[in-house]
């Protein structure tokens, strides 16, 4: 197919044009077409704005039941976490400082003696001590999303317990055998 040129198409198309003129009122016409879409296209547009005028409250309590929901649900899973929450790993260690302290304490509770009481109440003040700092520890656990931080100072807590009580053993020992060095009385 050949492309015309724009004098051979016009050429072509000479008397099949529309040539009308358009009447007087033309122009108002028009003008009151578009004025009339206008209208309608304001009409839209009020429309929304109505909707969202009932919507935004209804958006902001929607916010604010969320923001709630979260607030209660976040206060309730505060719950104290232990070390052998963390992890398998975590529990095993946990149970091996747990039972290497409560063999500890008996072991000392089996070596009291009065001249050793005062040395032993003063171990167990201070496992009193580090076991309220431990429940700090479990609250900081929580907070902090089990961080690796506070899961350290958890164990480095447990392992200053276990060394308060070898360190009582170790003195109780050594109050042994000065008492074993003193000449007996006969």
């Amino acid at each position: 197919m050949k492309k015309d040129s724009i004098e051979q198409l016009f050429g072509r198309l000479e008397n099949q044009f529309d040539t009308e003129k358009p009447s007087q009122d033309h122009k108002s016409q028009f003008l009151e077409k578009l004025q009339s879409m206008q209208f309608t296209e304001e009409k839209k547009e009020e429309t929304p704005v109505r909707s969202l005028k009932w919507m935004k409250p209804l958006f902001i309590a929607a916010s604010l039941v969320l923001l709630f929901g979260v607030i209660f649900t976040s206060n309730t899973s505060t719950e104290k976490i232990d070390l052998a929450d963390v992890s398998p790993e975590m529990q095993q260690t946990q149970d091996f400082f747990t039972q290497t302290i409560e063999r500890e304490l008996f072991t000392i509770q089996q070596e009291v003696t009065p001249e050793t009481q005062k040395l032993v109440d003063r171990a167990l003040d201070q496992i009193k001590n580090l076991e309220t700092t431990y429940e700090g520890l479990k609250d900081d656990l929580v907070e902090s999303g089990q961080d690796k931080r506070v899961i350290y100072a958890m164990i480095d807590n447990f392992q200053n317990r276990i060394d308060v009580l070898e360190q009582v053993l170790e003195h109780i020992e050594a109050i042994k055998n000065l008492n074993d060095l003193r000449p007996q009385e006969i």
